[in-house]
């Protein structure tokens, strides 16, 4: 039986289906397409691991953070740029001077402080 014999057959016993029966079919198939997505996935994040291996590497190591591509940072501590500005009495807290000034920005300039005194 060649492909076209096995398409009308198909489209023949899917005519005699009603319609509980082809939404069932469907999600099976739904089931089906993302098992198979799943799968390829897996083989090819194992491809890719295997060549990080053989050129003495892991895969996240060769990612970063394990995500290909461009995008917005979500590592703890990400600032969104370089350090600008730095709370005198609390080092850990900085600023980039992107976006909304954080509370303890203002509260600096609020107490007579300016952006030069917080300077990194």
């Amino acid at each position: 039986m060649d492909a076209e014999d096995q398409k009308t057959e198909l489209s023949e016993k899917l005519d005699s289906l009603d319609i509980d029966e082809l939404k069932d079919l469907r999600k099976t198939v739904d089931r089906a397409i993302a098992s198979y997505e799943t799968r390829k996935r897996q083989e090819a994040i194992s491809a890719a691991e295997q060549a990080a291996r053989e050129h003495g590497f892991k895969l996240v190591d060769l990612l970063g953070n394990g995500k290909a591509g461009r995008g917005r940072k979500t590592d703890a501590g990400s600032t969104g740029g370089a350090v600008k500005y730095v709370n005198p009495d609390n080092p850990e807290q900085t600023w980039s001077g992107r976006g909304r000034r954080p509370q303890w920005i203002n509260e600096a300039l609020d107490s007579g402080r300016t952006l030069e005194d917080l300077a990194a």
